[in-house]
């Protein structure tokens, strides 16, 4: 299975030994991402993990001091592959704002797709199995959800800007809104392995978005420019 979730390599040339232990911990990083994605927190045993990797049983903790430190580092790996994907979508600069955001809803379900709808969001997975039940883990996740809300109300603040919605919009409770509703849509595409939900979710609040209006005398200047033309 190829990885999707890479950590980018250091820079530098580390002591072999360092080197070769960085490397196991990331490919450990790198599967577990991968698994959890698909399996959840508690259904993905050690084992399974250190396996794939070619890892001797009982070395996981040369690496790792428990498994919610394995835990907390496959949410840093997937929060920073996911940032990298939303900044890809959300800051191309050749595209509206709200054609970014569609083309994220687009990559997304081709993604699900591709992966036969084996895979979720890890984020949404863990909160769900986990925010309730540990602390800590709530607190990283929550974290990372404020991440993607940040970069999601900046692209409806361009929008805005731009005049694709309205100049009263206020564009964090947009981005709230949007990822409360689509993680809900991920969850039910996995559930039913369709991107009807995801599609649904999308044109919902595309269509819901509150958009620019204008007076009459607006629109009266509008048409007299067009025609100055």
């Amino acid at each position: 299975m190829p990885s999707l979730y890479v950590i980018p390599r250091r820079p530098g040339r580390p002591p072999k030994v360092c080197a070769s232990r960085l490397e196991t911990r990331e490919a450990l990083i790198r599967y577990g991402t991968e698994i959890l994605t698909e399996k959840g927190f508690h259904s993905t045993g050690i084992d399974e993990v250190l396996k794939h990797v070619g890892v001797p049983k009982g070395s996981f903790y040369h690496y790792f001091a428990s498994k919610d430190e394995f835990g907390y580092a496959i949410i840093d790996n997937y929060a920073a592959y996911f940032a990298r994907k939303l900044d890809r979508w959300l800051l191309a600069a050749h595209r509206s704002p709200l054609e970014r955001i569609a083309d994220f809803v687009s990559d997304a379900k081709a993604g699900m797709e591709r992966h036969a709808f084996r895979r979720g969001c890890l984020v949404g997975n863990m909160g769900q199995e986990l925010g309730a039940l540990h602390e800590g883990f709530r607190m990283r996740l929550g974290s990372v959800f404020g991440d993607w809300q940040e970069r999601m109300a900046r692209c409806f603040e361009a929008a805005r800007d731009a005049g694709e919605i309205s100049p009263d919009a206020d564009c964090r409770r947009l981005a709230a809104f949007f990822w409360i509703g689509w993680e809900g849509a991920v969850l039910q595409a996995k559930l039913c392995r369709s991107t009807a939900p995801l599609e649904l979710f999308a044109e919902s609040f595309f269509a819901g978005l509150p958009r620019r209006t204008f007076t009459a005398v607006q629109s009266i200047g509008r048409i007299h420019r067009t025609k100055e033309r």
